[in-house]
C-alpha cells in the first residue's frame, strides 16, 4: 500500500522559516516526480512545488525564491524549505506522487 506521510508544520511569524518532510512508503519512490499542493480554505488548491527524479525543479510562481524543494532518495522524502514566509502561505500542505496524497500538515503563519 502506498502511503505518503507529511511532518513539519507548525506556527510562524511573518519572516519566519519551516521545512516539511514528506516520507513515502510502498513504492519505488526514487523514480517518481514528487510534488507540493497546497489548500487554502475558500479557495483552489494550488501546485507549490515539485522535483522530478533527476531533480529538475519547478515552483509556482507565489513561491519562488522562497522555497526550496529537495528530495533523499536514499530516505524515501521529498523536503519543502520554506522561507520568508508570509500570512499568505497559511495553508495545509500536502505531497503528492503520481500514486498517491499525503493527509497533509498545517501551515499558519501570524503575528
Amino acid at each position: 500500500q502506498v502511503q505518503l506521510v507529511e511532518s513539519g508544520g507548525g506556527s510562524v511569524q511573518p519572516g519566519g522559516s519551516l521545512r516539511l518532510s514528506c516520507t513515502a512508503s510502498g513504492h519505488t519512490f526514487s523514480i517518481y516526480t514528487m510534488e507540493w499542493y497546497r489548500l487554502i480554505p475558500g479557495k483552489q488548491h494550488e501546485r507549490v512545488a515539485s522535483i522530478t527524479s533527476h531533480g529538475d525543479t519547478d515552483y509556482a510562481h507565489s513561491v519562488k525564491g522562497r522555497f526550496t524543494v529537495s528530495r533523499d532518495n536514499d530516505k524515501n522524502t521529498v523536503y519543502l524549505q520554506m522561507n520568508n514566509l508570509q500570512p499568505e502561505d497559511t495553508a495545509k500542505y500536502l505531497c503528492k506522487s503520481p500514486l498517491a496524497w499525503g493527509h497533509g500538515t498545517h501551515v499558519y503563519v501570524s503575528a
